[in-house]
């Protein structure tokens, strides 16, 4: 149905102290575009568009001068209490009594975001009120510095006699990002590119230099950028902009006068001659663990002109295996996969583009300096192919028509997709409107060329980088040997007054700690709220032969989204444990008559991505009846959406495997896995637990844990016999048919119609599922060391199937325990950055996690009080409404036109139905707090518990368990 839109003004038109100055139509989202400027100086771009879902946003450019952290930490203690609402932690306290689709808050290395959005009118200007007053009007404790920022503490609580530490939230959290590979290159790159910019500092806290922050400091980095006249706000949605304004000007912009700031960034001086520069990471891969980017500083992203340009030459030089610059790289078996920093960048003032390979031995610098510039002068000299340009205009004309909410909401997309351009002087009207300047691209591509000269003068820039990564596995030891000699030496400066300091800074936090704050002073929805009746769109169903089609149509802008789900038939252990990399492999290698390079230029020339995936199900009634399913999804403008459904088949019916293109993408593999490690530990060491309780949760460790990461790194040794693969990879092709298949064509109503009986044909024998053969892990506590810093601890058990009448009480305790009790003796006290509590309800896996986390032991604790807190009497109604409200919106989560079709057509084939789930909600909101006790009691046992940890230290010192002990 359509809505009448609220009423927008005109240019010149004021609305209050807000003068409207531009107005612009954004056909491509069928939205459109109001700029205003406050009498402060505060900007404001509202996105007016037809979408239930709300959004807000304000920015504000930070530009620290050294590496102390202090826009991170400042990120961090804003939102912890304010004016109007003196609680502890108003933001964690929001989230449960919100209805939000997004909440967050983060730094970036020249600007300081906090976004949200709800679909709930209520929701909205309740939180609005929230950030605007945690944003402008914070109150800074000092014990608020101390927990989340750093401090100095005896390892004793209140013993002097005991050693000091180092300790704080962020400081930990920059100990863990600075342990990835990832996070140190790109630091590293905007350091070696801008070294005279606000970009040479780690915005987020390089953590040796963390402890020189002070307080002070602090407070004062927020008095002189957090106010209106360094401002950026956005709003999205349906609401009226004047509500929203007036709202902004009461709460906030009423209280300030304008006030000039200089948060200016300068051009970086260029190099007069190209530089190289070598980093170190926390690494004891030397075979295959160092990285080389070659990097240039390039033009302002705030002219849309060269950003396309730039965005699009990227991905014509790199965005697919066939692409001119990429193939020569991989194809020449220095490294596995690209640089991590590779390709167009438009975080910085001014862009970067950058080109290199990950997984490379040691002092391979050189070669893979002399390989790029080679290749792309060989590329500026021999022109580019016009097909891959057709083809890279292709996805970014299909990437500006598509609205999606699929893993992140489309109206802060959108802000995030103008906001840098915005804040560093550019129209951002200008970063979302694409049409049109595709449209003088081609008109100059058809004048004559236009990236070849782009490449002549990138190769003439001299403003250039080399940059390598290289591990260094004594990283790790010396860097906790400074840091203990940091600490000695803030000790050794210490008098009397200093030493008196500390102890009192303890006793104040753990006072401040645990004090019981009067939340009722913070906005709250009610049970009433929550809606009772889930979507239920339209699809039309039938048969063709075996297969089962769902024809869904939604408005989806000209776009055409196909997915085909076989639920599979017996597999041997050998094709269960191939199958995750038949998914990943799949679509990266040749199908048909294709080769894996002529495959990846027709998929980027004719659809917008064709990915595949491994799903583990169960019917809503038992945990018994696990069954494995392989999707392989795609999507399309409309006008190739035959294109699409032929590519499809080919995958399915003939795709083609070979020895040489295995061996790159199990390089590509093994280097993501072992990266994603330290930056994703809690979610391995869940699955580890998982994988002692729960034949699911062995599947999902088997397929995607580290389980999978021992055998893919087997396979990626130079003498590997990849036969036995390649074999098993031919018997899950062959098997395929034999499952139960399901297509699901979303599209808009007059393309809904399209021929699939070619693809269905793939499917023609009678297909049967099968329960997958899989055994548990040995239920014995289960560690991995890698080359972390810090730790990530979790504990699960088994519990009940989704149907089972107690799984909404166990996904109520989930809230209750993280909201009231993990994220106080977890983060807060414990000091990790993370802490959490899931229920998958379908799996019946319950789970307790940190992340990022410089404890051990003390947290197993922890997850060992939960009976202790529940008896406590700490939970009160309040408490319990709020965990069903936050419970409440797993039932139903944020979808667009792509995603809310198909998820109802397979959840209806998978037994969960739209009646099911509803049945589940109604269930949920009756939940009482005798019912999230006694859950507790009966499935949360010492005795049916499963440990696991990821860490950087020999568990036995601090864990208390007999742990299994593998290196990683």
């Amino acid at each position: 149905m359509t809505l009448t839109l609220p009423k927008l003004p005109q240019p010149g038109q004021r609305l209050g102290r807000y003068l409207t100055e531009e107005v612009h139509d954004l056909p491509e989202m069928q939205g459109t575009l109001v700029l205003l400027r406050h009498e402060n100086g505060a900007r404001h771009a509202h996105v007016q568009r037809e979408d239930d879902n709300l959004a807000f946003g304000v920015t504000f450019p930070t530009v620290p001068q050294d590496s102390s952290g202090v826009a991170h930490i400042l990120e961090h203690n804003v939102l912890m209490g304010s004016q109007r609402y003196p609680v502890a932690d108003p933001f964690f306290t929001m989230i449960p009594r919100s209805l939000s689709t997004f909440m967050n808050a983060m730094t970036a290395a020249d600007w300081t975001t906090y976004p949200f959005s709800t679909r709930n009118r209520t929701d909205f200007f309740n939180l609005l009120s929230v950030y605007l007053d945690a944003t402008f009007f914070p109150l800074l404790r000092r014990e608020s510095f101390l927990q989340d920022g750093w401090r100095l503490e005896h390892e004793v609580a209140g013993d002097p006699s005991s050693p000091l530490r180092l300790g704080g939230v962020v400081y930990n959290e920059m100990k863990g990002a600075m342990a990835t590979p990832g996070s140190v290159l790109f630091r590293a790159f905007g350091k070696a590119l801008y070294p005279d910019l606000t970009y040479a500092n780690n915005s987020g806290g390089q953590p040796s230099a963390i402890p020189t922050l002070t307080y002070e400091g602090m407070k004062a980095f927020h008095a002189a950028h957090y106010h209106p006249s360094n401002a950026y706000f956005y709003s999205y949605g349906t609401l009226p902009l004047e509500e929203v304004l007036d709202a902004i000007e009461e709460q906030v912009m009423s209280r300030f006068e304008a006030q000039t700031l200089d948060v200016s960034i300068p051009d970086q001086p260029p190099f007069n001659a190209p530089r190289r520069e070598e980093v170190f990471y926390a690494g004891s891969d030397l075979e295959r663990g160092s990285q080389v980017a070659v990097g240039w500083k390039l033009g302002p992203v705030s002219d849309p002109r060269e950003n396309l340009r730039w965005s699009v030459l990227s991905d014509i030089l790199l965005g697919n295996p066939a692409a001119p610059l990429m193939q020569p790289l991989i194809d020449s078996d220095l490294g596995t996969s690209l640089a991590d920093v590779s390709g167009y960048r438009d975080s910085y003032r001014e862009g970067a583009f950058a080109a290199g390979l990950k997984g490379l031995p040691l002092g391979q610098t050189e070669a893979v300096e002399a390989l790029v510039l080679e290749t792309l002068r060989q590329i500026a000299e021999e022109g580019i192919d016009p097909e891959l340009i057709e083809s890279s205009l292709h996805g970014f004309e299909l990437s500006s028509r598509e609205v999606s909410n699929a893993g992140f909401p489309y109206g802060l997309g959108v802000m995030f997709g103008m906001v840098g351009s915005w804040m560093y002087g550019g129209n951002p009207a200008g970063a979302l409107r694409l049409e049109p300047e595709l449209t003088r691209l081609r008109a100059d591509l058809k004048a004559g060329p236009v990236f070849e000269p782009m490449l002549c003068e990138l190769l003439g820039n001299p403003h250039r980088v080399t940059l390598t990564l290289t591990p260094d596995p004594e990283l790790t030891a010396r860097t906790e040997a400074e840091e203990r000699e940091q600490v000695a030496g803030m000790a050794a400066a210490l008098d009397d007054a200093g030493r008196a300091r500390i102890l009192a800074d303890s006793a104040a936090l753990e006072t401040w700690q645990a004090q019981e704050p009067d939340e009722s002073v913070l906005p709250s929805l009610g049970l009433d709220d929550v809606t009772r009746h889930l979507p239920r769109p339209d699809y039309g169903e039938e048969h063709l032969g075996s297969v089962t089609l769902g024809r869904i149509p939604q408005p989806t802008g000209g776009l055409t989204y196909l997915d085909v789900q076989t639920r599979l038939p017996e597999l041997t252990q050998a094709q269960i444990q191939a199958l995750p990399l038949y998914a990943a492999f799949v679509t990266k290698s040749g199908a048909a008559e294709r080769d894996y390079l002529a495959l990846a230029r027709r998929i980027e020339a004719v659809t917008g991505g064709i990915g595949a995936s491994v799903g583990v199900g169960h019917a809503p009634g038992s945990l018994d009846n696990v069954r494995l399913s392989l999707t392989v999804s795609g999507k399309a403008l409309a006008r190739n959406d035959e294109h699409l459904r032929d590519l499809l088949r080919d995958l399915l019916e003939e795709p083609q495997f070979t020895d040489a293109r295995m061996r790159q993408l199990l390089g590509q593999r093994y280097a993501a896995l072992k990266s994603s490690v330290v930056s994703a530990g809690n979610a391995y060491a869940e699955r580890l637990a998982a994988a002692q309780v729960s034949r699911a949760g062995a599947l999902q460790e088997s397929m995607s844990g580290l389980t999978s990461l021992e055998r893919i790194k087997a396979l990626t040794t130079p003498d590997a016999d990849l036969t036995k693969l390649l074999g098993t990879f031919g018997e899950i092709t062959a098997l395929l048919p034999r499952g139960e298949t399901l297509l699901a064509l979303t599209a808009t109503p007059q393309d809904v119609g399209l021929d699939l009986n070619s693809l269905a044909q793939v499917f023609a024998q009678e297909g049967h599922t099968a329960q997958p053969d899989t055994l548990l892990l040995g239920h014995q506590p289960q560690a991995r060391v890698t080359d972390s810093p810090v730790n990530f601890n979790a504990v699960a058990w088994q519990t009940v199937p989704f149907a089972h009448p107690d799984s909404p009480a166990l996904l109520v305790l989930t809230r209750l325990l993280r909201s009231e009790y993990l994220l106080g003796e977890i983060r807060e006290k414990g000091g990790a950055y993370g802490a959490g509590a899931s229920l998958d309800s379908r799996a019946g896996v319950f789970t307790l996690s940190s992340y990022r986390d410089p404890q051990l032991g003390r947290t197993f604790e922890v997850f060992a009080g939960i009976p202790e807190f529940l008896a406590s009497g700490k939970l009160k109604a309040n408490h319990l409404t709020e965990a069903i409200l936050g419970s409440s919106k797993t039932l139903d989560p944020l979808t667009s036109p792509d995603t809310v079709g198909r998820m109802r057509f397979f959840g209806d084939h998978a037994g969960f139905s739209t009646e099911v789930k509803e049945d589940y909600l109604a269930r949920l909101l009756t939940v009482t707090l005798e019912d999230v006790n006694r859950v507790a009691g009966a499935y949360l046992t010492p005795d049916k518990a499963a440990y696991a940890t990821v860490t950087g230290k020999d568990p036995a010192q601090d864990g208390g368990f007999d742990w299994v002990v593998k290196e990683i």
